[in-house]
């Protein structure tokens, strides 16, 4: 697979016991992958100090919370969590795959 293309359904997978994560790009200033999560799976509200992220729901739906916002989300849908706000998904509502940025990468 190229460098610089990457077809999500080749990277998405499932984990029965947790949601499952694949990395599709990394650079300096800007991390992208996807988070796959199976119904009733949940990510634990957390923060990013300093980065900003986004989720942009590929297929599936979920209960997302940024703030103190709870939303019930899917297809097309794109969540833009600030940095130094808490945010995670409360409940995937069936099987969900997203793709995740968050600038600057993680370390």
């Amino acid at each position: 697979m190229s460098q610089f293309f990457k077809q999500i359904d080749q990277v998405a997978e499932f984990d029965a016991d947790k949601a499952a994560k694949a990395d599709l790009f990394k650079g300096a200033r800007l991390f992208v992958g996807t988070n796959c999560f199976e119904p009733g799976q949940s990510q634990k509200t957390h923060v990013h100090a300093g980065a900003d992220k986004f989720y942009l729901i590929v297929s599936g739906r979920a209960r997302m919370t940024v703030g103190t916002e709870t939303e019930e989300v899917g297809a097309g849908t794109v969540v833009w969590a600030p940095a130094d706000v808490p945010h995670g998904v409360a409940e995937a509502l069936e099987r969900t795959v997203m793709l995740v940025g968050i600038a600057p990468p993680p370390r």
